[in-house]
């Protein structure tokens, strides 16, 4: 009988395994048509190659950022003397001179040409251009104006004198030891203040709690509810690469990095956070559609002949333009794509209010990002943040990019800038190493003893 019962035992332990595989996630994902399984196997065996690859290029690879703005909320105290924290900036030799020359982060040099030329044969035909200062003063700022109501980011690095161009393959997002209050202030005023969430809805940090706060989330609308997930995932995203690529050894000969599975157990296990772990890496997921999507939408602005990866080296610009072009098409092969008329439908005015808010409030989390003391965290912050309100400008923006001129001689009403487009790629290739490194945590986890 004692050996009937033992076998029994033995019979069960795997399913008790896999039931304690906490980031196994499977299913289908609220507010989709869409699985897990499927973006699993879609990223990991069709796209995160090409696009690692993509993001290798001069083009995608510099990206410039001011990383000594003041916090405009609170004062920080320090700015991380962690010698893990500190980032190095490119020599002004170090970066391709093309990319430098802001004249070419929209347009090639050919379609610069012959936009002056055709904008002057304009004005030498016309009846009457004369306009005064003021007037041409008062049209740059409309046009100014009308681009800034498209942004759901703060964009401002680009144009400071006090920014500088930062190799991103040379400063790798990983685990620095930031943490603790600086940290959590963070991510507590990013949730607290800007989810929509009234103060009377705590966090969860219980099962109870987990149950009453997601009953609450629910009965949110459909664009509240998505955006919380956004940011949920984002945040899911960081503390996998954090726990991917941890420090495990720190001796004077080396410093090796690698998986850490109890920091991934701290972050994302159900028992040591309140069962709110796996809800964490579901948001993980809807993020992924999201910015996949946006990228899927975005490539018939790719596809204009005028639009080049300037760099100054026509044959590699070219090469990989295709590569680029390639990874879109990939993006759109996708079978089971968001749907993004879901959101902001229903009354026309009530939907744009809405919209409004959404984007107030993600451009004031972008600002958050310059009150983060580690400067690889608040480099890779802002290079996140960025990339996914570039996706969501995109995103809200589809009969714009319908509507593109085939014409390289006529200025498109949408526009992406190269800052825009570096961090759109950059911040996706994160969100697909997360999926990746999943993958790779589920098989240690299947590992231990």
């Amino acid at each position: 009988m004692k050996l009937v019962v033992s076998l029994l035992l033995l019979l069960q332990l795997p399913e008790q395994a896999d039931s304690r595989c906490f980031c196994q996630v499977t299913g289908d994902l609220d507010d989709c048509t869409c699985d897990v399984e499927t973006i699993d196997v879609f990223n990991n065996e069709r796209l995160y190659d090409k696009l690692q690859a993509l993001l290798e290029s001069d083009y995608f690879r510099f990206y410039k950022v001011n990383l000594n703005k003041p916090c405009p909320f609170w004062t920080v105290n320090s700015h991380c003397g962690l010698r893990d924290c500190a980032v190095k900036p490119c020599s002004p030799n170090e970066v391709p001179q093309e990319i430098q020359s802001s004249s070419h982060n929209k347009y090639s040099a050919e379609a610069n040409e012959q936009l002056e030329e055709c904008e002057e044969a304009g004005r030498l035909g016309a009846v009457d251009v004369s306009l005064s200062d003021e007037t041409r003063e008062a049209l740059l700022d409309w046009n100014k104006h009308d681009e800034e109501a498209q942004r759901f980011c703060v964009v401002d690095d680009e144009d400071s004198p006090d920014s500088q161009y930062v190799d991103l393959q040379l400063n790798p997002e990983r685990y620095t030891s930031y943490k603790g209050a600086e940290a959590w202030h963070i991510w507590n005023s990013i949730y607290e203040e800007n989810c929509f969430k009234p103060y009377t809805v705590k966090r969860p940090k219980s099962s109870k709690e987990v149950h009453l706060f997601y009953s609450w989330l629910q009965g949110q609308c459909v664009e509240k509810r998505s955006f919380y997930r956004l940011i949920s995932g984002l945040h899911a995203s960081i503390n996998v690469h954090l726990s991917a690529r941890y420090l495990l050894e720190d001796s004077w000969f080396q410093k090796r990095w690698g998986h850490n599975v109890s920091e991934f157990r701290q972050r994302f296990d159900s028992e040591l956070t309140g069962g709110e772990g796996p809800k964490r890496l579901r948001n993980l997921y809807f993020l992924y559609l999201i910015e996949l999507r946006a990228l899927a939408k975005a490539l018939p602005f790719f596809q204009r002949s005028s639009f080049r990866l300037y760099t100054g080296r026509p044959e590699q610009d070219q090469k990989h333009k295709e590569l680029l072009l390639h990874v879109l098409q990939v993006t759109r092969s996708f079978p089971l794509h968001f749907n993004e008329t879901s959101l902001f439908a229903g009354d026309e005015q009530e939907a744009a209010k809405l919209k409004e808010d959404v984007r107030l409030t993600f451009r004031n989390i972008s600002r958050i990002m310059d009150c983060v003391g580690c400067f690889k965290c608040r480099l890779w912050g802002k290079v996140q943040t960025q990339g996914l309100g570039t996706a969501l400008k995109i995103l809200f923006s589809g009969q714009q990019i319908e509507a593109l001129p085939s014409s390289s001689t006529r200025r498109p009403s949408f526009q992406l800038s190269r800052q825009e487009i570096v961090s759109l790629l950059n911040a996706f290739g994160r969100i697909s190493t997360s999926i990746r490194e999943l993958k790779n945590f589920r098989k240690l986890l299947a590992e231990e003893p």
